[in-house]
């Protein structure tokens, strides 16, 4: 059976700077029937550990580090035993939320992961935060974007550590050089394209 893709939208609370925001965050799952990979670890494991429903997980890879998308990583991992991979550029980040716990393996430009016999490729694509990073699967004509890329358009820079013009040219060096039909799922929110998202990169 070929690798597939699971979603799980997971609710909770954003912080940072003295705030906090309701959100809704999406949760990916990248595998089949015997084994999986895990794109973010929002709020609750529960949900996640539902979803994935006794599979080997391979990896759990953080796109960013802002608390609404580490939160349940370490309860991930102590319910999978997968590894969680992280950039190390958002440690700040991480410390905010896991000050007692750290994170497995640093996630650096470049690192392949494979699952299911599908390859998911890390582009480092720093702006909404110092260690933002997507994964490209060619195979599945999908990027998962955290909070670089939404329906829309870029991710939000109004907080710390984020940065407007370093999210544009993350975008249009690393995401707007792949095929214009490549999916974009994303952090928060509906899927989109990379050629529908081409009118709203400034």
């Amino acid at each position: 059976m070929s690798a597939r893709i699971e979603q799980v939208v997971i609710p909770g609370v954003f912080s940072l700077d003295g705030q906090d925001f309701d959100v809704e965050n999406n949760v990916w799952l990248v595998g089949d029937d015997e084994q999986v990979l895990v794109v973010d670890a929002p709020h609750d494991a529960a949900p996640i550990v539902a979803a994935i429903g006794g599979r080997e997980v391979t990896a759990i890879v953080l796109t960013h580090g802002h608390n609404d998308h580490i939160t349940a990583a370490p309860a991930l991992r102590e319910a999978t035993g997968a590894p969680i991979w992280f950039n190390a550029a958002d440690r700040m980040l991480w410390d905010m939320t896991h000050p007692d716990a750290g994170p497995d393996r640093d996630l650096h430009p470049g690192t392949v992961f494979t699952v299911a016999g599908t390859r998911l490729v890390a582009l480092h694509t720093p702006g909404h935060s110092p260690g933002s990073t997507c994964l490209h699967a060619p195979d599945l004509n999908t990027v998962f974007t955290g909070d670089t890329l939404f329906c829309g358009g870029p991710g939000a820079t109004g907080r710390s550590f984020s940065d407007h013009p370093t999210i544009l040219r993350s975008i249009r060096a690393q995401l707007l050089s792949l095929h214009g039909d490549t999916v974009v799922k994303t952090g928060h929110g509906d899927d989109t394209t990379i050629a529908a998202e081409l009118r709203n990169v400034g």
